[in-house]
This record gives structure tokens, sequence and C-alpha cells, in this order.
């Protein structure tokens, strides 16, 4: 199943290939790309239709019959773990007359079943069940629920509505590799967010790829956080390339791997464990650890973060006591949802092992703060007055690799669409 374009779409997607192609790089883009519904609906089709997206993590859906849903543009999903123990994914469309089949967000079931006219689903995708009203010739085996490529990447959950999606093994093979001491298969969700921004979805992405923002406007993280991931930065001092030495022999040691790796135009994915501010492990109000029970192989507690970074829509960071988990997907040219995810090791007890509130506290205000700057943004961007600004090629340039990603996956997609 794909996402289909009607011909007057297609024209305005050439156009849009056009414009990108004269856009110079190290500028943000016309004011329509961030506010324009035709442009919007184009993104969504060229952009979220086509792509791998990181929609969420194994633990979930820690049992069979466990499902979370979501909406990619007009098309609702269903991600599941079926009956082999395989996560799996669905359009969440019924055969008979297109019916949503999971209407909560998340829950358990036995079986898949239509709430309009009861067709029942097994959890991996089969039609079991239509009623002797179909009639006697009616075969079951040509209406399973259309399935969505998904891959489960070292707990971390990846879907394409793409017939034949983009290969980025390369990076899938190292996620694993990296992910693997990190111990996901052994967490839990310790607490959740959901904030829907009113802002477009690269408003949201390009304020997480700088933190020129971030002195003067997250005192809660900047406790601890790092702002560049690796000393080849311009602006990281030789005390930050001291630091950065001592703690990657010490992650040698424990046969962690650290170094940065990028993927694709724009560094469309990123792979980097960084030093946290010296005296600090994790992203707290103190800096200690907010669960007891460390994640992973590991039980140093100083790890610094995993940090991973998945265009279109996700950013992560792994420590060694909790994983913050973040995805972004867009509503309409001027909402996006934020959703947040805390996870700690699966025996961590609450009011125990970890509290709650001081497991959340760094990145619920980080995040409230991020989407108001957002939002300002938005607001500016909507005047008349708007006009396409420079980033900065030091302290943007991560805004700079994800506008040229932009950039050139739109152009290569659309360019594909006219084959």
């Amino acid at each position: 199943m794909t996402c289909n374009v009607t011909n007057k779409a297609d024209v305005l997607a050439k156009n849009i290939a056009e414009i990108l192609k004269n856009h110079p790089s190290g500028y943000s883009l016309p004011q329509p790309f961030y506010k324009d519904k035709r442009y919007f609906d184009i993104e969504v089709e060229q952009i979220f239709c086509k792509e791998w997206i990181l929609v969420g993590v194994s633990c979930q859906l820690p049992e069979k019959g466990n499902f979370f849903t979501l909406d990619i543009g007009d098309n609702p999903i269903t991600i599941i773990r079926n009956q082999h123990n395989k996560i799996v994914a669905f359009h969440n469309t019924c055969r008979h007359r297109g019916s949503k089949i999971c209407l909560a967000k998340s829950g358990k079931v036995a079986k898949l079943v239509c709430p309009y006219h009861q067709w029942t689903y097994e959890l991996s995708g089969e039609l079991l069940y239509a009623g002797s009203e179909m009639g006697e010739n009616f075969n079951k085996g040509h209406h399973g629920l259309h399935s969505i490529h998904c891959r489960d990447v070292g707990g971390f959950i990846f879907i394409s509505l793409s017939e034949t999606p983009a290969d980025i093994d390369d990076f899938f093979v190292d996620l694993e590799t990296y992910l693997a001491p990190c111990g996901i298969h052994h967490a839990k969700v310790a607490a959740q967010s959901q904030i829907i921004e009113q802002a477009n979805w690269k408003l949201v992405m390009e304020n997480n790829r700088e933190c020129y923002h971030c002195a003067g406007s997250h005192p809660e993280l900047v406790r601890t956080i790092l702002e560049w991931d690796d000393t080849r930065d311009p602006r990281a001092d030789e005390a930050f390339a001291q630091q950065v030495a001592q703690k990657q022999a010490l992650w040698d040691s424990e046969g962690l791997p650290h170094q940065l790796k990028t993927y694709g135009v724009g560094a469309r994915n990123r792979l980097s464990r960084v030093p946290l501010v010296e005296g600090t492990t994790s992203m707290t109000m103190d800096g200690k650890a907010a669960s007891t029970k460390l994640m992973g192989k590991s039980k140093l507690a100083d790890l610094g973060s995993l940090r991973f970074l998945h265009l279109p829509n996700s950013w992560n960071h792994a420590m060694s006591d909790h994983i913050i988990c973040f995805f972004v997907l867009p509503i309409s040219p001027q909402q996006t949802l934020l959703t947040t995810l805390w996870l700690v090791d699966k025996d961590a007890v609450e009011g125990v092992d970890y509290d709650v509130d001081n497991l959340t506290k760094v990145w619920n205000a980080t995040n409230n703060q991020d989407r108001k700057l957002s939002e300002d943004n938005q607001k500016g961007i909507n005047s008349m007055a708007y006009t396409p600004g420079p980033y900065s090629a030091t302290y943007e340039y991560g805004v700079i690799n994800f506008v040229d990603w932009f950039n050139a996956t739109m152009q290569q997609n659309i360019a594909l669409d006219k084959k």
C-alpha cells in the first residue's frame, strides 16, 4: 500500500522540487514550507509515507497481543506483537468497509476485531471470520490486513509505508551494535508524555538540532548535557577534548562502542556516545542516577549519553540508568505531536528504585520550553515580513544538515514518482 498522489498534487510536487533545487544551503526554508497545507500534504506523501519512521520501542509491547496505534497523515496504523512473538505493523483499516479496527491508543487483544461488523483477524493479519453473510464463495485468504514494513532494531521499532523502503541497513546494523549493551529488551516504559505543539514538524526538528538556544532557555537541561557530539565541533575546547579522551578510555574498557558515525545526506542518522557535564551521570536535576537499578551489561554509572538521531522524526539519549526516546509526527501544517518515553530496567520498582517526578523533571521542563520556542517561531514565520534567514555554520550546523537532508530527500522522492 502507498499514499496516492492526485494529478494536481503531482504538479505541485514538481514545482516544490524545483523550488528546493534552487534554495541555498544554510538558509531557512521559504514560508510555504512551514504553513501551507498543500506543501504539508506533499511532505507527508514524500517523507512520512516513503521513509523509515521511528515510532516506538519493543518494551511498549511486552506480551503477545499488546498493541499501540498512531496516525501518519490520513493513515491510521497499528503496531502489535503477534502470536509468534514478532512485532508487526498493519494499516488500521478493515478489509470489509474500511472502518478503523483498533480505536484505543494502546491495549491488549486476543484477536483484532473490527467494531463495525465484527470481522476478526489473527494477530498476524489473516482474516479469520467474516460471517456467513459474505456467501459461500467468499475467500477469506484474499482479505487479510494490509501489512506495513516493520523492523525491530535493537529494541526500537521502525516502519515504512513504502512498498520498497529505502535501504538504510548500514545504519540498522551499527545501531543494533551500539544499542546491544543498553538492555532495551530488558526495559519497561516508566513514564510517557504527549504534547501537541502548535508548530510545523520541521520547526520542532530544527529546534532540536541545535543548542544555540540552550543556555538561555533550558536551565534544567544544561546542568548535565554537553551540546557537542565530538571533539571535531569547532566550538569544542581543550577541556572537552581531554574529558572525551578520558571517558572513551573508560568505555573501551567496558567494550562500549562510542565513535561518532553519520549516515546519508545531511547526516540523517547519527550515532555517538558523549560525556555529560563533568561530575554528572544522568539527565536529572542533581545529575545523579534517576534509577538505582542500572540498565544493560555494564554496571558503571558514568557511561555518558549514547545519542542517536533518525530523520525525519526522532532523537534519543541512552544513559546508564535510563533511556529517553522522542518521536515526532506531523498532524497539520502547524500542529505536531511529540511523544516522549522514559525507559528503565524492567525490574526497577517505582517508589523504591526510581521516582517518576525525578526521572522526568528535566525533559518535561525542556519539552515545554521547546514547545514555546517552536510555537513562537511559527508565529513569526506566519508574518508577511518573513523571509528565509541564515543559519550559523557553527552553532546551527545540525539545522543546516536537517534542511539539506529534507531538501535532497524531497527532490529524490519526487523524482522517483516521475519514473
